[in-house]
């Protein structure tokens, strides 16, 4: 097994799985590889510095993760792992899908009925709750001008479904 540090154009850092780099290769050039943030197809290998087992050296003790770095989610929910790769917004990356993954869990997913639910829970036909869904820029200007409060949140392609 082959664990590689992946980087795409974008400059979002992420680790991939691989039975080998043979198989890394296969599965670039046959567009397989994307980033789970932005699900961008031009991923390239970032450096990586090889463990080794020294006679005589120390088993490495187990680490806390590093600040920021999202914490695992409910068994059901989508919890994606991000390899910072030394990249100076790997921070910033980790915050950002932590937050996204609390929205997903907090929220109820109303699809194409956003703009619809968020009438009726702001004119009082239902019972306030969170939710999240579709809308268009159109829709969202619409409910704006109701005094109803929207925010336009992108959700990474990995979270949309399994993450394998």
């Amino acid at each position: 097994m082959k664990v590689l540090n992946l980087c795409c154009a974008n400059g979002h850092a992420f680790e991939g799985w691989f039975a080998s780099l043979d198989d890394f290769q296969s599965q670039l050039e046959r567009k397989l590889v994307a980033c789970p943030m932005c699900n961008d197809l031009a991923v390239t290998r970032l450096p990586s510095a090889p463990r080794l087992n020294l006679s005589g050296a120390r088993a490495p003790t187990r680490q806390e993760p590093a600040a920021g770095a999202a914490p695992p989610g409910p068994a059901d929910a989508a919890t994606l792992t991000v390899a910072t790769g030394g990249h100076p917004m790997a921070d910033i990356h980790a915050r950002w899908l932590q937050a996204v993954q609390q929205v997903m869990r907090d929220t109820e997913d109303v699809g194409e009925r956003f703009p619809e639910e968020a009438r009726r829970i702001h004119y009082g036909e239902v019972a306030q709750r969170g939710i999240r869904g579709q809308a268009t820029p159109e829709q969202r200007a619409e409910l704006a001008d109701e005094g109803i409060e929207v925010l336009p949140l992108p959700i990474p392609a990995a979270l949309k479904g399994p993450v394998q």
